[in-house]
């Protein structure tokens, strides 16, 4: 018969392991969110230890806007012990309360190296850099942990120099965080070559750094650059990918219009397998779109099963840019019925889509319930929208009076919208408001010169188009020049107005004669008005054929198959000449056309274009 000292020793042992196995749980439940789940296992608890009170609060300090329930918790703990502090300070900190946490710091009765680093990185995520410096140099005793954190606060903060300093003062040589710290601090700071120079450097990296690396080259309009090292990433098969990684190689694609390294690596995100990840499939979606290939973006829209606010916007904004308006509305009442909430992207995406569509009152419709049904505060980018719909509607009167009724600073692309719609409508007066405003906001831009300068041409004033021409020239305000492209076999062809140094140039002109005679013999007359040279009408004629997208459309159909849909990139709006130009091609060629400019896609096919000419 079992004695008592061993019954007591057998039931000890039995409440210890279910005790542990109920931690274990609570820290589970904690750690996925699901405080509900916790709660029940803790309230069942006979006799909760220190460590079921710590777990429990670990989870109310990864959760912002519980602070009061985690002070409440805290306040019942029996015997709180030195984690229980550092798990309240960092719920102090992840609520933005530095008066609290610091309080709470200095009425600690215990502190190890973990509260003084817990404070330090509070501090640092937000920027308080002083305190920072202060409290580092009163910690008794630092650890990598304490280096990383002051490296990456002023790396974070834009304080390349004292970033450094630590840096450098650091005992772990070796340490990637902190080798990692100074080179995503250097990209956002705009020092690629420094970036670049410690990378090289790095005695060890990891996937962490790589990402910091190519998020900084695509974030610093070098997508080129990116997308070398996501190559040679992959190639040493030294790190995985993961969907940091891909999302911003696929934006990189995004940047560059390539399609075919888009593709590329959709077919390494199946063999890996990422492409259930929700931010991957996303970030294809978003390249497909960018890169005119709508119909992969909607095939994948459709796999993706959990759709979240940004898969939807990603979906809608396809749809806006590629001018099929109407769907992206319905995608919009979708959504609505799936029951996630829009916010200002999805708006923006919906007053694109109506711009392009000339859906006027609908636009407005959706302008002025964003705040009264959805709590959306208007910003810069609805505005805009809102002005361009006006302007392609004509109602340019409108489109000034709602700039001057704004809430908030114009942004320059309202002033840049409202000059290309005067040039259109020949409106001189709304034209020399918008470019006075529009240089007010940014005394170097060339759009603001240029523009105006059109609108002078359109009404034949000369001599004010060479009056600005010249100022330009005095003040060193350069034009962006104009260019389209074209990927073909993973190589871009980059083709400018009047090109002469392309190596198939005279297989393009004559391709170019060839179809000008045919245009011309299905009904195509130039419009010279797009030409804004004050020069002989047959010189124009010649001008306006040597656009860099016929040029680009040219060198497509010489060296591709006839069932090859084109894809032209154009970095400024295509001409309204160009635009009529491209259908009379799509007809006689018998090819379908697509051509984004920085406005939109055009879908070419038949003669006739999918903006209907409402552009």
């Amino acid at each position: 018969m079992e004695s008592a000292a061993t019954s007591r020793s057998t039931t000890k042992r039995l409440m210890q392991s279910s005790v542990h196995a109920s931690n274990k749980a609570i820290a589970a439940y904690a750690r996925n969110g699901d405080l509900r789940s916790a709660l029940k296992v803790f309230d069942a608890m006979p006799r909760p230890n220190t460590v079921s009170w710590n777990s429990l609060l670990a989870g109310y300090a990864r959760k912002p806007r519980r602070l009061a329930e985690a002070l409440s918790l805290f306040a019942r703990i029996p015997r709180p012990d030195v984690v229980s502090y550092n798990t309240l300070l960092s719920c102090h900190l992840l609520n933005a309360d530095l008066r609290g946490a610091r309080r709470l710091f200095d009425a600690m009765p215990l502190r190890d190296v973990a509260s003084w680093n817990t404070l330090l990185s509070g501090l640092a995520r937000v920027g308080a850099m002083d305190e920072v410096r202060q409290l580092f140099s009163e910690m008794p005793q630092k650890n990598p942990v304490s280096w990383n954190a002051i490296v990456s606060g002023f790396a974070g903060a834009g304080d390349m120099a004292l970033a450094e300093e630590y840096f450098h003062r650091a005992p772990q040589k070796s340490d990637v965080v902190l080798w990692t710290a100074m080179i995503s601090g250097y990209m956002d700071a705009g020092n690629v070559a420094k970036a670049q120079e410690l990378f090289d450097a790095m005695p060890v990296r990891n996937l962490v750094s790589w990402n910091a690396v190519l998020a900084g080259y695509v974030k610093n309009n070098r997508p080129e650059d990116g997308l070398k090292h996501f190559q040679k990433m992959i190639e040493s098969a030294v790190v995985r990918p993961n969907p940091s990684t891909l999302s911003s190689a696929l934006l990189g694609c995004s940047n560059l219009s390539a399609l075919t390294l888009g593709k590329q690596i959709h077919q390494l995100a199946h063999k890996m397998p990422l492409i259930l990840d929700s931010t991957v499939g996303t970030s294809l979606m978003s390249m497909y779109c960018k890169c005119g290939d709508l119909d992969d973006a909607r095939a994948l829209f459709s796999e993706i099963q959990a759709k979240d606010v940004v898969t939807w916007n990603a979906m809608i904004s396809g749809f806006a840019q590629h001018g099929f308006g109407t769907k992206a509305i319905q995608l919009f009442n979708e959504m609505r019925n799936d029951g996630v909430d829009p916010n200002g992207i999805t708006f923006v995406a919906v007053l694109s889509a109506c711009n392009h569509a000339g859906l006027l009152e609908l636009g407005i419709q959706y302008f002025e319930s964003m705040k009264k049904d959805y709590h959306v505060e208007p910003e810069s980018d609805h505005y805009s929208c809102m002005v361009d719909i006006l302007c392609r509607a004509g109602s340019l009167g409108k489109a000034v009076d709602l700039i001057r009724s704004m809430p908030l600073k114009p942004h320059p692309a309202v002033f840049g919208t409202l000059l290309g719609a005067c040039r259109i409508h020949k409106k001189l007066e709304f034209a020399e408001f918008a470019a006075q405003r529009l240089v007010e906001l940014d005394p170097q831009s060339a759009e603001a010169y240029v523009q105006l300068a059109n609108v002078y041409a359109s009404v034949n004033r000369w001599e004010d188009v060479s009056r600005v021409r010249k100022f330009m020239k005095q003040n060193g305000i350069i034009k962006m020049p104009g260019y389209s492209w074209i990927e073909l076999k993973g190589i871009f062809h980059e083709f400018r107005s009047g090109d002469r140094i392309h190596p198939q140039l005279d297989l393009i002109h004559q391709k170019l004669s060839e179809m000008e005679k045919r245009m011309k013999a299905a009904g195509y007359v130039p419009n010279l008005a797009f030409d804004l040279h004050d020069v002989r009408e047959d010189q124009k004629e010649q001008m306006l054929m040597r656009h860099s997208e016929r040029l680009a459309i040219a060198f497509g159909l010489i060296n591709t198959s006839h069932w090859i849909t084109l894809r032209i990139f154009k970095n400024l709006r295509v001409c309204g000449d160009c635009h009529n130009a491209a259908k009379f091609i799509s007809l006689i060629e018998e090819r379908d056309i697509i051509l984004r400019d920085t406005t939109r896609f055009h879908h070419f096919s038949n003669g006739s274009c999918s903006c209907k000419d409402y552009w």
